[in-house]
């Protein structure tokens, strides 16, 4: 009889744990600047560049908002952005972003694009910056 109520246990935990949310690797994806350049044009992307201001102002993508991951107040900011539309965040080569869209999908955010290589990727293809 114990082992019956052991399997049944076993069983519901496992359902339990099966039908938690999506998991982060279908909500997040790495993509190349073309998949991007795709993306913003069928898509309402909201573009965030997580790094510094001052790393902004040399130059970022345009119609970029510039919410600084370091910042102590980045937790905040970043519920300025809807969750229920695309984002794409990007770096300058990856590292910062790649932790913001994990910090993102925490936050219940649908949607999550991480610009493989970031903005050095960006500017290597000779792609439009604004200053």
């Amino acid at each position: 009889m114990k082992r019956y109520y052991l399997l049944i246990s076993l069983l519901l935990t496992c359902i339990f744990y099966s039908c938690k949310q999506t998991p982060k690797a279908q909500i997040l994806k790495l993509i190349s600047t073309d998949e991007m350049i795709e993306l913003m044009d069928i898509e309402e992307i909201q573009l965030v560049d997580v790094r510094t201001p001052a790393e902004f102002k040399q130059g970022h993508i345009p119609n970029a908002q510039n919410i600084d991951f370091l910042d102590e107040n980045f937790d905040e900011k970043i519920e300025s952005i809807d969750k229920s539309k695309p984002v794409i965040v990007y770096c300058k080569s990856g590292g910062r972003s790649a932790k913001c869209a994990l910090k993102l999908a925490e936050k219940g955010f649908e949607k999550i694009f991480d610009l493989e290589g970031g903005f050095s990727q960006w500017k290597f293809k000779a792609l439009s910056i604004e200053d």
